[in-house]
């Protein structure tokens, strides 16, 4: 064969097998486009193939990586910072509660008038609830309890009936409780909004005050046998991040929402990620995952508009329950998915009965008179005719796990409290604005102490 021929044939081999492979190329994708997509395998629920939906999906984090790191995307359906859920988890309620209890629940604590009917649809034998608030078709069934089956609700949490107690004088034995003092205080009270004044007294910082209180009730909690965890010890944040670590988020959220885009405000944003939604995420991770109580002490004081000025005659007191969610928040898949885990769980009930303890020594320590909010309120629902229980969906009560006691007691503008916290805390008793009575701070540790020991004091001995 000449050269001219061999090359020939050659280049003839070379063409066949690029044809070959270009053929075959061709043939593969025919295939795959023949295949039917893979799909998630979740009873009930439809793939989300819309590309905003495949996005949002794609942007936002896992649980686990939501706890560790800053998300860069705001995702409208999704609260600050949350992850999209996983609505597999509440796999373990199957079975767990009847369709009259959780009818009940939703309607009379969970949420206001009838929003809920968006989002959730009973029939007998289950719950259908939306799981994306983008799509109708993704769903997640929850079976009810019935004659032939009826499993036990796990808990992140133990009921009181359900810690050994051993020892009369200890009436509070082996509970686990974690004690969050409200805010952060010190350099940060300005930047949280939580630094008050008037006139030339001195500043009022609620994180300050919350962690005085804090400190004093762990000692005494402990001294009645609890097991007593803070989330914070002193007036700094839980979050080791700071508010530059949340600037790329903030943009993206003013992006979304069409804000006026500018350095400055993008800062303001950051800084409220950091101290409200981060710190909150933080706290809650401690308690979730490392704590692990049976109960977190929300400690707080009140307040009402600021005027530095003038100070309010008429004060009073409550207790905020978890609850009450509102149209803007059961469009949140996160807060839908937590409304869905806390009434699973039946936290309310425990929740009720610890602080409806604690309110009754409040007004017998305190003689506040209780709070009440706006007839046919769109954010709060009162619990049990008790008017010193309210259910709100506040941050806090809504991310830590367990049973939460929410205590807004006091104004720190009020007349009476402004001058007793002027006075600062004191051992014993001291004439103040008119009165022989204990710090503010002490009363506060004993009307929660007595409350809690009223509840827990009941359970039987075990040897």
């Amino acid at each position: 064969m000449s050269e001219n021929k061999k090359n020939k044939s050659y280049a003839l081999e070379v063409s066949l097998i690029i044809m070959a492979v270009i053929a075959a190329f061709f043939v593969q994708r025919f295939v795959q486009s023949t295949n039917p997509p893979e799909l998630p395998d979740m009873d009930g629920e439809k793939s989300a193939l819309e590309s905003g939906i495949a996005k949002a999906k794609q942007v936002a984090l896992t649980k686990e990586e939501a706890l560790d790191k800053v998300p860069e995307i705001y995702v409208a359906h999704l609260s600050d910072l949350e992850a999209e859920p996983d609505w597999k988890a509440l796999d373990v309620y199957q079975f767990t509660i009847s369709k009259e209890d959780f009818t009940r629940l939703l309607e009379e604590v969970y949420t206001i008038r009838t929003d809920w009917k968006k989002w959730v649809v009973i029939s007998e034998e289950y719950a259908t609830i939306r799981t994306h608030a983008e799509d109708d078709f993704l769903t997640y069934q929850l079976h009810f309890a019935n004659e032939e089956r009826e499993e036990e609700a796990p808990k992140f949490w133990r009921g009181k009936n359900s810690i050994k107690h051993s020892d009369k004088d200890l009436p509070l034995e082996g509970v686990r409780i974690v004690i969050d003092p409200g805010h952060i205080g010190g350099n940060y009270a300005s930047v949280e909004e939580r630094k008050f004044k008037f006139g030339e007294t001195a500043p009022i910082q609620e994180g300050n005050l919350s962690l005085t209180v804090a400190k004093l009730l762990e000692r005494q909690l402990e001294v009645l046998g609890a097991e007593v965890d803070l989330t914070r010890d002193e007036n700094t944040p839980v979050n080791p991040k700071r508010a530059g670590d949340y600037a790329k988020y903030a943009q993206s959220k003013m992006e979304v929402n069409g804000g006026l885009i500018s350095e400055d405000a993008v800062s303001r944003v950051s800084e409220k990620l950091f101290y409200r939604a981060g710190e909150i995420r933080e706290r809650a991770k401690v308690i979730n995952n490392e704590y692990k109580p049976d109960i977190v002490l929300c400690i707080h004081f009140n307040a009402v508009a600021w005027d530095e000025n003038k100070l309010e005659e008429k004060e009073h007191a409550h207790l905020i329950l978890h609850g009450a969610y509102t149209s803007g928040e059961l469009a949140k898949d996160d807060q839908r998915f937590q409304l869905m885990e806390k009434l699973l769980q039946r936290n309310h009930a425990e929740e009720k009965a610890v602080s409806a303890s604690v309110a009754r020594a409040m007004t017998v320590h305190t003689g506040l008179p209780p709070y009440m909010y706006e007839p046919l309120s769109t954010r709060a629902v009162n619990v049990d005719d008790n008017p010193y229980l309210w259910a709100r969906n506040l941050a806090a009560n809504r991310a830590y796990r367990c049973p939460v006691v929410f205590c807004e007691p006091y104004l720190m503008n009020g007349a009476d409290s402004h001058a007793r916290l002027q006075v600062g805390d004191y051992d014993g008793l001291r004439y103040v604005n008119g009165m022989l009575r204990p710090s503010i701070f002490h009363e506060y540790v004993n009307f929660v102490s007595e409350g809690l020991v009223n509840y827990y004091r009941d359970r039987e001995l075990s040897e």
